[in-house]
């Protein structure tokens, strides 16, 4: 080294990490919006932190039949406050578009409306000129004409001609939702952009929704096979509608089941849909923001199952308007079935089921509980996300110890937390040959038990005559 007279210090660095904890409850919804309306991105993740921006980014409007985003932008925020959420609109105004013919519109108080779909760029007036004699803006739930003063349309005027191109959110298929790689633009899409989130925004979106197409086997399958490997190494839960519109009866709901193939511990199947006034929901977008809002009361951890918690909801609702109240042998019917439902018995209507649709054919607890396949995802999760930077460094003994004692200590955190009830790890001679640790592969084995939720309190009543003596004893 170079002469140096006097003192000096470095730096080592600590043995132990400090995790970095994976992120929960954070939903990845794919489906349409209006982004015709404000110039928004087609096939792009978007991550929204409040209401605002999610509307200045899709646009808004009420008919969520036709714009399934706005829905979930309504609920995650509006109804649960719950933040960040991650959006992919796949409606492609310069796809997705049909014609309008020429008709006459009437003209009151100076303005035309003209509908939501209408794309501003292709409306053309018969004998008059935009910018000149009227202009266009969008507003609440129309595409608004307004004359312009000092333009040549008369003020006695009682309709125009008028004709445009207007989006068509109803050409968009299940392929489109799925999506894919286009080798031509070499850009992904769909669903299979929730691998570009992460890269993105350093965010783990661990609950997928596609309302309004999830109840479709083949997206319902993509979904529970992204939830199980985002990015390759991360895991989520895909949260499925079953179909409302054709399953009228709980008795029905496992067969749709099983016929449908949702059969995953990736995968949390909910019926029917649900209500709040007048506004209906695909059960999955209010799970998300349940499930979303509870994991945040539990500082992030989703040790806790979202079920009989409060849902905002009024009603549970069929398709075609028909009110569906179970009592509470039905809504456990579905829960031994694996499927979660909107139950209306004490406090109000609430979710309800702890179990993934891999039950009742898979007992594991693991995987059929819902909080409990969760936290294993999520320590998971956060083990991938600290120690990620611990790939290729020099592995000696002080790694490998550094490592486990840090796990250790994080894991104990969360015992005293109550977020689980043990958890270790261990460095085992037999999981580590001398071959393996040559060749640079290191296995640590983490023992954990999540809380399972209480979902059975039993108590006994016995008629105890000795109280009946000691009364009269005196």
């Amino acid at each position: 080294m170079a002469f140096y007279h006097g003192v000096s210090t470095r730096q080592a660095d600590t043995s132990v990490s400090t995790p970095v904890t994976a992120d929960s409850g954070i939903a990845f919804v794919v489906g349409a919006a209006p982004v015709h309306t404000v110039g928004g991105t087609v096939n792009e993740p978007i991550m929204c932190m409040n209401y605002g921006e999610a509307v200045s980014a899709f646009g808004y409007s009420d008919d969520w039949e036709k714009y399934p985003i706005c829905e979930a932008i309504y609920s995650q925020f509006k109804l649960y406050g719950v933040a960040p959420v991650v959006f992919v609109n796949v409606l492609d105004p310069e796809k997705h578009k049909k014609s309008v013919t020429e008709s006459n519109y009437p003209l009151s108080d100076g303005k035309v409306m003209l509908p939501l779909e209408a794309l501003k760029s292709t409306v053309t007036v018969t004998g008059y000129a935009a910018g000149t004699d009227y202009e266009l803006f969008y507003e609440g739930e129309n595409l608004i004409l307004e004359v312009l003063d000092g333009g040549t349309i008369p003020a006695n005027t009682g309709e125009l001609t008028i004709a445009f191109d207007a989006v068509d959110p109803g050409a968009i298929t299940k392929t489109e939702i799925i999506g894919g790689f286009d080798t031509t633009t070499k850009k992904y899409s769909g669903l299979e952009l929730i691998d570009s989130v992460f890269p993105k925004y350093g965010i783990v979106a661990d609950l997928l929704l596609a309302p309004g197409w999830s109840h479709n086997a083949e997206v319902a399958a993509v979904m529970s096979a992204k939830a199980a490997a985002i990015n390759g190494v991360f895991e989520g839960k895909a949260l499925i509608d079953i179909d409302a519109a054709t399953v009228k009866h709980y008795a029905d709901v496992p067969a749709w089941k099983k016929s449908n193939n949702i059969n995953a511990k990736t995968q949390i199947p909910c019926w029917p849909l649900v209500k709040l006034g007048d506004r209906v929901f695909h059960f999955s977008v209010q799970a998300a923001g349940r499930m979303g809002q509870t994991d945040a009361d539990n500082g992030g951890c989703p040790a806790e199952s979202p079920s009989n918690k409060l849902l905002q909801i009024d009603s549970a609702v069929l398709a075609d308007g028909t009110v569906v109240l179970l009592d509470l042998q039905q809504a456990n019917y579905l829960n031994s079935n694996g499927i979660v439902t909107a139950l209306n018995f004490i406090g109000g209507y609430v979710l309800w089921g702890n179990q993934t649709a891999c039950f009742p054919a898979d007992t594991d607890p693991k995987n059929y509980f819902i909080p409990v396949s969760r936290m294993f995802g999520w320590v998971s999760n956060t083990l991938i996300l600290t120690y990620w930077s611990k790939v290729d460094k020099k592995m000696t003994r002080r790694l490998i110890e550094s490592i486990v004692d840090s796990v250790n200590i994080w894991l104990n955190g969360l015992v005293a937390e109550e977020q689980l009830l043990g958890g270790r790890v261990e460095f085992k001679d037999e999981e580590n040959s001398t071959t393996a640790l040559m060749a640079g592969k290191a296995v640590f084995h983490v023992y954990l038990t999540p809380p399972s939720p209480a979902q059975e309190l039993d108590f006994v009543l016995e008629y105890d005559a000795d109280y009946v003596a000691a009364a009269f004893a005196a």
